[in-house]
């Protein structure tokens, strides 16, 4: 028997008999018979009766943004751990960041179409956003419109960002042609600006000893050392400063 999570299934003493349980799926054995009284959203209420050594599957209703199939390189973020650990992490593939929410008209409807896209770039990254679920780090990030984008390429960080609908759905396809081709970055990914790391940190998304962050600050050391090392030729040469900044 499978019904929706979204009904409620009473029975007296039901979470004894649970033999397995995931986000989508909870399965119980009884050893006796008993009867369930099942409310559905139809607000009909049913007895079924249910026999010893039966077992019952409670299945979660699919909600919008689970139904499409996607490939593999589409991944749903549910932190902002994982966000940054994706981004810091990626070397040089693009990746593209997709923020939605599930009462979005827009992002319903041009879902299936980027899981369709994806399937055409197995290279690219594609992080899903559920606004609802990480609002604290959605307004962290400045996320004001959905469904909204952003896109990010080793060392360069972020190099594009923009709202789109089905409807203009060419700019996102535009944007994959122009970042997506192949390229070999200078350094390691960059991900997150500092000032959104440092903003996340502040309001408890991530953690300031994270080993997330040390890719960045040794970027950030790296990059100090390398300017150091070009002040002090730049002083021995007599030249000015500002001529080798520009070269």
């Amino acid at each position: 028997m499978i019904c929706s999570l979204k009904n409620a299934l009473f029975v007296p003493g039901l979470n004894e008999n649970m033999v397995s349980s995931n986000a989508n799926t909870k399965v119980f054995s009884f050893s006796k018979p008993c009867s369930v009284s099942v409310h559905c959203s139809s607000k009909i209420t049913s007895n079924v009766s249910i026999h010893a050594g039966s077992t019952v599957c409670i299945s979660r209703a699919l909600r919008w943004w689970e139904k499409t199939p996607k490939p593999n390189n589409v991944i749903e973020i549910h932190s902002a751990k994982q966000l940054v650990h994706c981004l810091v992490n990626a070397g040089d593939a693009l990746v593209v960041v997709g923020f939605y929410s599930p009462g979005c008209g827009g992002c319903k409807t041009l879902h299936p179409k980027i899981c369709q896209i994806a399937g055409l770039y197995p290279d690219v990254i594609f992080l899903q956003v559920n606004y609802e679920e990480l609002k604290t780090m959605c307004h962290s990030l400045h996320i004001h419109v959905l469904p909204f984008f952003r896109f990010y390429r080793g060392a360069e960080g972020r190099v594009c960002s923009f709202s789109c609908t089905n409807a203009t759905i060419k700019k996102f396809k535009d944007a994959l042609a122009k970042h997506g081709n192949e390229r070999c970055s200078l350094g390691p990914a960059r991900g997150l600006d500092e000032s959104e790391l440092k903003t996340l940190v502040s309001v408890g998304q991530i953690s300031s000893t994270s080993q997330l962050l040390c890719p960045k600050l040794e970027d950030m050391a790296l990059r100090s050392s390398e300017f150091s090392s070009v002040w002090s030729k730049a002083s021995n040469s007599g030249e000015h400063i500002q001529e080798v900044v520009h070269i």
